[in-house]
């Protein structure tokens, strides 16, 4: 007794491969720097950790000696004013 195959797999479909590029590689492509390459060694860098939760992030930039607090914000410009009155 032979078994069913899924349709895609009996008519031979081709998997798609998706055009997405991970953020090193969309940073790479826009400003042609490595990001994932060491200054120091040339080596390559890799991802340890994602960090979401605040007090994480809190915590190893406390360690790292980092600044914690967020920087001010400048106030807004306003739009440019053409000079009507020259």
């Amino acid at each position: 007794m032979r078994t069913a195959r899924p349709v895609a797999e009996a008519q031979g479909a081709r998997r798609c491969r998706t055009a997405r590029l991970d953020w090193a590689g969309l940073l790479k492509r826009t400003f042609r720097e490595d990001v994932l390459e060491c200054q120091r060694c040339g080596g390559r860098r890799r991802v340890v950790a994602w960090l979401t939760h605040a007090p994480a992030v809190r915590q190893v930039l406390v360690h790292l000696k980092l600044p914690t607090d967020v920087p001010p914000l400048a106030p807004a410009r306003g739009p440019p004013q053409p000079d009507f009155w020259q």
